[in-house]
């Protein structure tokens, strides 16, 4: 896969999201720098690792559930991340081949490991397209989204641990909303969100690191959360902590290690 961006350097001088959420997954793709801010996110929050672990889960449940029991064959997958396997294209193409997917980013990091990516069934699509959840036009309007997707029939959006980087100041119901919109009735909104609810002063901890590293972040209620879905009709069980919506086994970890909003609502 060749992109005319791919030659931009990737800063390994500051910590860096993506590169964090990799080390709590126990990845290999980081630096010694954002390691360091990693730890320092887990001494002060030592449920960092479930937290990231129960998120993939959510994303893996949540995708078979829209294509086993809703019918979705389309998937936009904003704030993509490192890859790590398995990839939500994966997970959607093992339960049905067919499936298509548009991952977005826009990070030159997460375009170093693109073709990771798009490694499709012979019967589905995917692909990779840099963009910016801030900038929705522009991510609704790029030629390799129409290519594989067709937005006149459902896609679910799925926004995994992306909105806490959205800042109130950055619009984000605006934003959500201008996605939603793009989309058919029969769509689908899978999203997870960490939040500060059982136990306040830790999360303003982990708020400050990440805020003085570079990464502006606001981690939201349950209420503020359930907003992103305010016009959708929500899949039981609601608005539910992420180890907690539909396990495949009995939840071991505690809400407050978890500490990870999740939700699927289907567009009316």
């Amino acid at each position: 896969m060749t992109n005319p961006h791919a030659a931009r350097d990737i800063d390994t001088s500051r910590p860096h999201s993506a590169r964090m959420y990799d080390y709590y997954l126990g990845g290999k793709d980081h630096f010694e720098v954002d390691k360091r801010a990693a730890e320092t996110v887990a001494a002060a929050y030592p449920g960092i690792f479930v937290c990231a672990r129960e998120n993939r889960a959510f994303m893996h449940r949540a995708t078979r559930v829209l294509a086993q029991e809703h019918g979705i064959r389309q998937w936009l997958d904003i704030g993509t991340g490192i890859p790590t396997e398995p990839n939500l294209h994966q997970v959607a193409q093992s339960a049905v081949p067919e499936a298509r997917v548009v991952y977005a980013d826009n990070d030159p990091l997460v375009l170093k490991y693109a073709e990771r990516l798009m490694r499709s069934t012979p019967q589905g699509r995917t692909t990779y397209i840099e963009a910016d959840v801030n900038n929705p036009d522009a991510l609704l309007d790029a030629p390799e989204l129409a290519e594989v997707l067709d937005l006149n029939r459902p896609v679910a959006l799925s926004l995994n641990a992306l909105m806490h980087f959205v800042t109130d100041a950055q619009d984000p119901h605006g934003i959500l909303g201008r996605l939603l919109a793009a989309l058919p009735s029969g769509s689908a909104l899978a999203l997870s969100h960490c939040t500060p609810d059982f136990d306040p002063a830790t999360w303003q901890k982990v708020t400050d690191i990440y805020t003085n590293a570079g990464t502006p972040v606001q981690f939201r209620s349950q209420k503020d959360v359930a907003r992103f879905f305010d016009g959708l009709e929500l899949l039981d069980p609601g608005i539910t902590v992420g180890h907690r919506w539909r396990p495949d086994d009995t939840p071991t970890a505690s809400d407050a290690e978890v500490s990870l909003w999740t939700g699927v609502g289907i567009k009316p």
